[in-house]
């Protein structure tokens, strides 16, 4: 470790980041998150096109459209090169210390800090009490592939976003109030009409104590007690994974494969994420839509077996009227909203036994999938990709209600983690892009 990197309170320490030397074209560098646009292989070409053969973090990360393809493991090969051939560049600066971020889309600007966490501190489990915790479940099944291209991996490079409960605002928004005044380290346009992104120094010991400071307050356990009305029974949940779940729960997987042989006091404990604050007005939380590939069986009937006696589907004369039903709130009733190449209509399950919508069509899909219902599933963010995929042939798109986020820490703290996938903070071309590295070897 070295000086800047020692530990200030539990769960959390502050970093030792690599960003782009000073020449560095940063709009072709930085790509955004490699979960994302997973079902349109042409956004991807895209961005290659348009980095060419310039320095970028798209050859460091691995793309999800290229997972179970012929070129996987060619891809993951590369990005292991990529990550040795550009340490040795010497493109790339080291900055010690927290980072300031701004991230600005649609006249909406969201704020945070770069901060190391402690993989001690986290575990994803179903009833985990730990002070670093999962929102949503992980498929331990998408873990593989991602530990392959993290496993002897040079660099990491984070899409991953932790929220903080701050009704105050006692953590970030004073680094905001202050950045005219810190040292501006990254000011630009992302690629792809993505917004613009940057980012300040906030090192200094009378910022970095301030920060710890606040930190240590919120996860006060008479303090949080107080403020979620949780028993004794529950520990503190200070960091809550927001995006990139299953890329931190890959880093943890591979934290604890390592360390028997690298000791306690290793880069790899730790994980570089972005924390944002739940309660910043530039944060929106979005619905994360369903949508199905190669639908074999009668939909319909299936979710009528799986929901006796409990299901209505109502035809809608447009998707206007289906997002309007949808949206619309029911007593004791889930409502989902379907698109099929026929048009859109809307299923009602009346006596939900969860607490979202996502909780009651999740296990209805789970078993689709299973009998050979369909062929493939996707996650995907935004109305007009669902819309424009579930109506093609053989596809059907299954739209969802946005969750509100002041409920968030409250239900995972009383109840435990959401079914995966419930939520996207934003859109997708609202998602991360990356831009700092972290030395993990």
């Amino acid at each position: 470790m070295t000086p800047t990197e020692t530990l200030e309170i539990p769960g959390m320490r502050f970093p030792h980041i690599l960003l782009p030397e000073n020449g560095v074209d940063l709009q072709k560098w930085a790509v955004i998150a490699c979960d994302q646009f997973t079902s349109q292989p042409e956004y991807w070409q895209r961005v290659q096109d348009f980095v060419g053969s310039a320095p970028s973090t798209y050859n460091l990360v691995l793309p999800e459209v290229f997972l179970g393809t012929p070129e996987e493991p060619a891809h993951v090969q590369k990005v292991k090169e990529s990550m040795r051939a550009i340490l040795a560049s010497q493109l790339l600066r080291a900055h010690a210390g927290p980072i300031y971020v701004e991230r600005t889309v649609d006249h909406k600007t969201r704020r945070g800090l770069m901060l190391c966490l402690d993989l001690e501190q986290y575990d994803f489990n179903p009833g985990s009490q730990t002070l670093i915790r999962a929102t949503e479940g992980t498929i331990l099944d998408r873990l593989p592939p991602r530990i392959r291209i993290r496993e002897g991996a040079a660099l990491e490079l984070p899409h991953i976003l932790v929220l903080i409960d701050d009704p105050l605002g006692t953590v970030i928004e004073p680094l905001g109030q202050l950045k005219d005044s810190l040292p501006r380290l990254y000011d630009f346009d992302l690629m792809e009409d993505s917004g613009h992104l940057s980012g300040y120094s906030a090192t200094s010991p009378q910022l970095e104590a301030s920060i710890v400071k606040a930190l240590a307050a919120l996860s006060d356990p008479q303090a949080f007690q107080t403020r979620f009305g949780a028993g004794p029974d529950k520990q503190v949940l200070l960091f809550a994974v927001g995006d990139g779940n299953h890329s931190l729960a890959t880093a943890k997987a591979i934290w604890e494969k390592i360390k028997p042989s690298v000791g306690m006091d290793h880069p790899a404990r730790f994980a570089l994420v972005e924390i944002e604050n739940l309660h910043d007005e530039g944060l929106e939380f979005k619905p994360i839509h369903r949508l199905l590939f190669e639908v074999k069986q009668d939909w319909l009937s299936a979710m009528e077996r799986f929901f006796p006696g409990r299901l209505t589907h109502v035809a809608c004369a447009d998707s206007q009227a289906m997002l309007a039903r949808v949206d619309q709130s029911a007593a004791n009733c889930h409502r989902v909203g379907i698109i099929t190449p026929d048009g859109c209509s809307v299923i009602e399950i009346s006596r939900p036994t969860s607490n979202l919508p996502v909780g009651s069509l999740q296990p209805f899909l789970d078993e689709f999938l299973i009998s050979g219902g369909a062929a493939k599933i996707d996650y995907v963010h935004g109305e007009d990709v669902l819309f424009d995929l579930g109506a093609k042939s053989s596809n059907m798109g299954f739209y969802l209600p946005v969750m509100q986020k002041s409920d968030l820490f409250k239900t995972v703290i009383l109840d435990g983690v959401l079914p995966r996938k419930t939520f996207s903070m934003g859109e997708a071309r609202e998602k991360r892009f990356y831009m700092e590295a972290r030395n993990i070897a």
